[in-house]
């Protein structure tokens, strides 16, 4: 599967890229037909530290349709894994749909 990592207001390093293509890697044991993924982190500068200010966006492209989720939280890695969950969700609605 293809991942596109963009970041705004930030520049990632290497450790959180690792964190982000793992995780999304891992989605493929939910469903095989994954075609790519595309995920945004973005600092929001206007609020103060210590706050939610971290957004992580994921966006899979599965054949007929498009899954996202976009959460906030107080770091990415927490803010990647709770998109990671609603995506999940997600795929496994997806799937069902599908078998029907």
């Amino acid at each position: 599967m293809q991942i596109k990592l963009s970041t705004v207001n930030f520049d990632a390093d290497k450790k959180l890229v690792d964190f982000v293509e793992n995780k999304v890697n891992k989605l493929e044991k939910f469903f095989e037909g994954i075609i790519s993924s595309e995920v945004i982190l973005t600092l929001d500068r206007s609020k103060s530290k210590g706050t939610d200010n971290k957004e992580a966006k994921i966006i899979l492209d599965v054949p007929g349709a498009e899954l996202f989720a976009d959460k906030i939280a107080k770091t990415f890695e927490e803010s990647v894994d709770l998109a990671i969950e609603a995506i999940e969700k997600q795929i496994k609605k997806f799937k069902e749909k599908k078998k029907e």
